[in-house]
């Protein structure tokens, strides 16, 4: 667990969202692709249940003596997702448009000042507690945050697409 890796990751979108005006944040390389918002959109919503799991995980005993799976290990032990696209289900496709880049400022500043509470709770707490990510088995405190980070930096790679297409297609901000 990183903070200051953390705060640095979200510190990167923050100041990567600035450069963006509301055509270029709605705009898809494709009609099933996501847009450079609904990207931001994404990180933001999978943060919070990141954060519920934390909230969980410090406070109970349940389920500590179980462990992530092979993969889930191989990730943590990286600090990495792989480098390969990944396909995230049909959850994926109601991934809405932002309505403003300001409420794209607000929650990502809500998350950061939220992760550092989700640190101080980790520093302090005298439970090990997992819960179950969806397909990467348990994970404790400590971990949910290391993941929420990963994941941050994994969608780089997706944004860094997204931002080729908006400059090959000249797609001004608007």
């Amino acid at each position: 667990m990183n903070l200051e890796d953390f705060n640095q990751t979200i510190d990167s979108w923050v100041t990567a969202l600035n450069e963006y005006g509301y055509l270029q944040l709605h705009a898809k390389p494709l009609p099933a692709s996501w847009s450079v918002g609904q990207v931001y959109t994404h990180l933001i919503e999978e943060t919070k249940f990141y954060f519920d799991q934390i909230e969980i995980c410090v406070i109970t005993n349940d389920h500590s003596e179980k462990n992530p799976t092979g993969e889930g290990e191989t990730m943590l032990r990286n600090n990495s997702f792989p480098d390969q696209m990944l396909d995230g289900g049909p959850a994926n496709a109601r991934i809405q448009q932002p309505v403003s880049k300001g409420e794209l400022m607000i929650s990502l500043k809500n998350l950061k000042d939220e992760m550092n509470r989700m640190a101080a709770l980790i520093a302090t707490t005298e439970f090990k507690g997992k819960t179950r990510h969806p397909g990467l088995g348990y994970f404790s405190a400590a971990q949910w945050f290391q993941f929420a980070e990963m994941h941050f930096r994994h969608h780089l790679r997706q944004k860094g697409r997204i931002d080729d297409f908006l400059r090959a297609n000249k797609i001004s901000v608007g």
